[in-house]
């Protein structure tokens, strides 16, 4: 089973907007999947619609935990289950490489 970690601690702000001081408006996010010994990450930003606030939290509160749930929210849940997808893929394709690159005269090294 893949465990998926979604690292949304990077995010560009807006030093003022209206009221508020550091407002999050693109979010630099790291998905790292991980079955056993094998991962594999993909890497992205997400642009957020700063408009919409109606709960504003200060930049100095904010958790990783409320920024991945803006994020995906964002995204939506397609585009969310579309980055996981590809990780699994990624991670199978280590497990079970459908190609691999040999070098004459060399030892063969099997992969993991």
């Amino acid at each position: 089973m893949i465990n998926y970690d979604w690292n949304c601690k990077t995010v560009d702000v807006y030093p003022t907007d209206g009221d508020y001081t550091d407002v999050v408006y693109n979010v630099h996010w790291i998905v790292t999947g991980t079955d056993e010994d094998v991962s594999a990450t993909n890497i992205g930003t997400q642009v957020l619609d700063t408009s919409t606030i109606t709960d504003f939290i200060p930049f100095d509160e904010l958790t990783n935990d409320e920024v991945v749930a803006w994020t995906k929210a964002t995204m939506g849940d397609e585009q969310v289950a579309s980055i996981e997808a590809s990780i699994a893929s990624q991670i199978a394709d280590l497990i079970n490489p459908k190609s691999i690159t040999l070098t004459i005269g060399e030892p063969v090294v099997e992969p993991k």
